[in-house]
């Protein structure tokens, strides 16, 4: 379109005259710069060293995923016997060491240390008790929903969500469900262990001696059904016992 014939030069000769009409109009729109914002770029243009690049990246992620083991489904593991214990390893003796150990561990957790008077509350130990790890432990059921558990004692192997699987002294592999169940644990000196390995958890307290030197302590198994992992970050609050 000629500069004559254009509709803003019409326009702005009806309101300037036309030599100041004309410079507006040349300065305005003819010479105005037009700025251009300019295109994303393709995506699908790119080099072929990114694209040598991308395709190694994602090789190389496929990779990763396919050497990563799939974990097993519970099927899997109870086809596979993978939580099993063989015959061999069902033996007290075996796991005496550990139940010594343990009581090191409890007593450090406490802070207990012998020569030095130390009170135990269940305000201040409850909570470390509730979060410690009972593998190793000596425990003792004394009320079970199950009569025939009343009383069966020993070493726990495995502490699961539900159950307390123990070693007796018969070298017998017990299974106890901690729902409706109640377990008595005695925590005594680390020194009277090392001295008495076979000490038992229904061992006379009643003297002097033995009360200052040992730790007795019931566990709710309805109020305890929680991995040991778990225990370890979770917060215990006190609440009321149903069933007491």
């Amino acid at each position: 379109m000629a500069a004559s014939n254009h509709i803003a030069l019409d326009v702005l000769n009806k309101a300037h005259p036309p030599q100041t009409a004309s410079a507006i109009f040349t300065e305005k729109v003819l010479h105005k710069p037009l700025h251009l914002r300019p295109t994303s770029p393709d995506p699908n243009s790119q080099d072929a060293r990114a694209q040598r690049r991308l395709q190694r990246l994602r090789k190389k992620e496929k990779s990763r995923r396919q050497q990563k083991p799939k974990p097993l489904s519970v099927k899997e593991k109870r086809v596979t016997g993978i939580y099993d214990m063989s015959k061999d390893f069902q033996k007290y003796d075996i796991y005496a060491p550990l139940y010594r150990m343990w009581i090191r561990y409890i007593w450090e957790i406490l802070g207990m240390v012998k020569g030095k008077e130390h009170w135990v509350t269940a305000q201040g130990a409850g909570p470390k008790l509730a979060s410690a790890d009972f593998h190793g432990a000596k425990v003792m059921v004394v009320r079970s929903k199950c009569v025939s558990m009343v009383g069966l004692q020993g070493i726990v192997v495995r502490d699961t969500k539900f159950t307390f699987q123990i070693i007796t002294q018969q070298n017998e592999l017990k299974m106890i469900p901690k729902n409706h169940t109640i377990f008595k644990i005695q925590i005594p000196q680390p020194d009277a262990v090392e001295e008495n390995p076979d000490l038992k958890l229904d061992k006379d307290i009643g003297d002097e001696e033995m009360e200052a030197n040992v730790l007795v302590f019931e566990l709710h198994g309805s109020s305890f059904e929680h991995r040991a992992i778990d225990r370890a970050t979770k917060k215990f609050k006190q609440r009321n016992m149903i069933e007491l």
